[in-house]
């Protein structure tokens, strides 16, 4: 009996103190997701930075670093959606997603980005332990071989332009991002936070910034229409089920980003859903990721995202049990704040006046790069932005745009 009053006695109190350290992550994640361009390991950095101040069990702190990471993944499409500027992870999506808002189907938007999330950490979680099986037996021929796999979903998503003009722009355009990443990636220039890193300001100059650009001469965000999913739930299932699978990717493999995930998740994606489909797909990618990684951070000992890197600086132990259930009570936080607070982000970018609103999100952008890369990354968004306006003016998608992630990794940089 008395062993049984003393887990009683013990077992509430530890739960309720793992449960704090959880919802303080939630809580960091929802902040960090909802600012524009504020990429995820721009978040990990600080938490582990922060870490060692943080009273508390190493493993709670992990919990909360982990959770933050799991909601930012979730909420990071929310300003994507509305602003055009996405989370490094949400570059491939942020265009459809934004086309499907200024078409005022916004709200539909919002809550397909929720469904590829949601479903990612459900899908995610019973492949972790086959996947990590598997890869960790093809990862030595996988690896060998990147290249040559990168190379043809370029040479796919190239010659699957619509024109020769859109073919040319699309060259253009992954040539010129190949290039500034190759040239920029690797540099650690000195600014006022410790977190620094080029990331921020490559993705706001390529992606964000030339949307921001074009609304300038552009009337709003329009009011939204209902809420109605437009595409099947089969549909639905599928092209989340593809980007859970694509998630599995970048949590295994070094160097490759949810952004190249993003791509490869392009031919997985059912051609009738359109955008909507690519908005399941790479939310369930972004979102997959984090939970694939934690397993090859407890299986090869090796983080492969940002969120991991900070787990492991930050010295915490990997208790999957604890950090699973974690992530999964960040991940049904996260789809319950999608849904809340998006339609919300939605209703106040549209009351806003957009030429104001534009510039000071560009103001706020070169804010956030001087912050993470000092003037070295006000440089870099400057000529990124410059590139970013290419394949708009050729009639081509702005996926090609990845190229500033997937020529270094083709040239084996």
């Amino acid at each position: 009996m008395e062993a049984l009053g003393a887990q009683f006695a013990v077992a509430p109190a530890r739960t309720a103190t793992a449960l704090a350290f959880v919802l303080a992550g939630i809580a960091l994640g929802t902040a960090s997701g909802l600012v524009p361009g504020l990429h995820v390991n721009n978040l990990a950095l600080l938490l582990a930075a922060a870490a060692p101040a943080v009273p508390g069990p190493p493993r709670l702190v992990g919990a909360a670093m982990l959770a933050a990471g799991v909601v930012h993944s979730f909420l990071d499409a929310v300003p994507a959606m509305a602003l055009g500027v996405p989370d490094a992870a949400m570059a491939a999506t942020a265009v459809p997603a934004h086309r499907l808002v200024i078409a005022g189907r916004g709200r539909e938007a919002i809550r397909l980005s929720a469904l590829g999330s949601g479903l990612a950490v459900a899908f995610a979680v019973p492949l972790a332990v086959p996947v990590t099986r598997a890869m960790t037996t093809a990862y030595p021929a996988v690896r060998s071989h990147l290249p040559l796999v990168l190379g043809g979903v370029v040479a796919f998503l190239v010659l699957t332009e619509a024109s020769r003009r859109a073919v040319v722009g699309a060259l253009a355009a992954f040539l010129g991002s190949g290039a500034l990443g190759h040239a920029t990636l690797d540099l650690s220039p000195t600014a006022p936070l410790s977190a620094g890193g080029m990331l921020t300001p490559l993705f706001a100059g390529l992606f964000g910034a030339p949307v921001l650009l074009e609304a300038l001469s552009g009337s709003g965000v329009p009011e939204q229409d209902d809420p109605r999913i437009a595409v099947s739930r089969r549909a639905v299932a599928l092209t989340a089920f593809a980007g859970t699978v694509a998630g599995a990717v970048v949590g295994y493999l070094p160097g490759v980003s949810a952004a190249v995930a993003a791509v490869l998740a392009l031919a997985l994606v059912p051609g009738s859903t359109d955008a909507r489909g690519f908005v399941v797909a790479t939310s369930g990618v972004n979102t997959a990721n984090t939970v694939f990684a934690l397993f090859a951070l407890a299986a090869l000992g090796a983080p492969r995202t940002g969120v991991m890197v900070a787990l492991r600086e930050a010295d915490t132990p990997v208790n999957l049990p604890l950090l699973l259930a974690g992530a999964a009570l960040a991940g049904v936080a996260g789809f319950v704040l999608v849904l809340g607070v998006g339609d919300r982000y939605l209703r106040v970018v549209g009351s806003v006046d957009h030429v104001r609103l534009s510039v000071a999100v560009l103001a706020l952008l070169v804010g956030v790069s001087w912050l993470f890369a000092g003037l070295v990354g006000v440089a870099v968004f400057a000529v990124a932005t410059l590139v970013g306006l290419v394949p708009a003016g050729f009639g081509a998608r702005r996926v090609h745009l990845m190229g500033v992630l997937l020529g270094p990794l083709m040239a084996g940089g």
